[in-house]
């Protein structure tokens, strides 16, 4: 391919039209159009393919800088009556999982990028706060379970609480009712973990290992289609389809698409694991307790497939494992993690096929 002087033709058409505007003709001689060597596909493909030189720790995508903000876990209303959410689209990871009877809650984890709205938001947990702690996330939630509570008044994670805020830094919509109506928005965050004393400043280094562009994802059953099944109502029930050409998954619950209520974006996810963890009532108000510490059996759907692996606490991190007790590799990009009751099971709650 030939690349050649812009200013040979510019001065070709300027004679032209030069010619055109005066009745007398005047032909000045056209310099030689000067030739530059060729420039070799491979090069312009090598330079486009220039490899970034920093990874974002949740999605594994390469970016020119540094990350350095902090995470931030959010806990995210699951209720009919709160879909679609605002900010899931915008999560790196969404952790959903039974807060009590058989209704979820998510927690959604910030980093790449902070959404402008966040929620509805709702109270917290202790297995939540536990989580949070583990990934050294500022954390965000609107009321609590008195273990909770107890915990968030002795400062085990860096928070900010609706309870204490609500009007001022936590919104709540008109548009919808109570508890399901209460939103921070991203200045918010930022003004509120000034107001506790707490730093957005990216310190402790977590992150999920990620497959690189040259290397084979590791290949499972073929499974499109998979679904997570909570209950036999289907209002918490999830379901997952493969999108082979852009490498993704779209989410449904109950048969309606997760899409992103502030910019109607999709759910769209590279990586959706189901981790076994033994779940008990512990109220008569059917709050559950959920045990995250140790490890067990799991599940990692990935482009176009599902192969079953372990999970493990390693120092309140939940990470996806090995047979041979090396870390599962995710795809590049956003991911969706179940916690799976272990009765039923893995093998009962989730189903897949081609």
């Amino acid at each position: 391919m030939k690349i050649r002087y812009l200013f040979a033709a510019t001065m070709l058409s300027a004679a032209v039209i030069s010619g055109c505007s005066n009745k007398e003709e005047t032909k000045e001689p056209i310099g030689e159009i000067e030739e530059v060597e060729d420039v070799k596909e491979d090069e312009i493909l090598a330079e486009a393919a220039e490899v970034l030189p920093y990874v974002m720790p949740f999605t594994g995508e390469r970016v020119a800088e540094e990350v350095t903000t902090r995470p931030i876990l959010a806990t995210i209303n699951n209720h009919p009556q709160a879909r679609p959410q605002s900010g899931l689209a915008s999560a790196d990871v969404v952790y959903e999982m039974l807060a009590e009877g058989d209704v979820t809650r998510f927690l959604a984890l910030f980093q790449s990028e902070i959404p402008e709205s966040i929620g509805p938001i709702r109270s917290a947990r202790s297995y939540f706060i536990d989580i949070a702690g583990g990934l050294d996330a500022f954390y965000i939630a609107h009321g609590y379970s008195p273990e909770a509570k107890s915990m968030l008044e002795r400062k085990v994670v860096d928070n900010i609480n609706g309870m204490h805020y609500d009007g001022t830094f936590f919104k709540r919509s008109s548009a919808r009712k109570a508890p399901h109506n209460s939103y921070i928005s991203s200045e918010n965050v930022v003004a509120g973990a000034e107001k506790v004393g707490a730093s957005l400043l990216y310190q402790k280094k977590v992150s999920y290992p990620f497959y690189e562009a040259e290397d084979n994802v590791k290949i499972g059953v073929p499974a499109n289609e998979v679904t997570m099944k909570y209950n036999n109502g289907g209002s918490f029930n999830s379901h997952y389809v493969y999108n082979s050409e852009a490498n993704h998954y779209t989410r449904y619950s109950a048969t309606i698409e997760t899409i992103d209520y502030a910019t109607n974006a999709s759910v769209e996810l590279a990586n959706v694991l189901f981790f076994e963890m033994p779940h008990r009532i512990i109220d008569n108000a059917g709050r559950r307790d959920i045990t995250i510490t140790g490890g067990g059996n799991a599940y990692v759907a990935q482009a176009g497939t599902i192969r079953e692996v372990k999970w493990k606490n390693i120092d309140g991190l939940l990470i996806a494992m090995e047979e041979d007790g090396t870390e599962v590799k995710l795809v590049p990009g956003k991911t969706w993690v179940h916690f799976v009751p272990t009765s039923p099971g893995l093998t009962t709650a989730v189903t897949y096929s081609e």
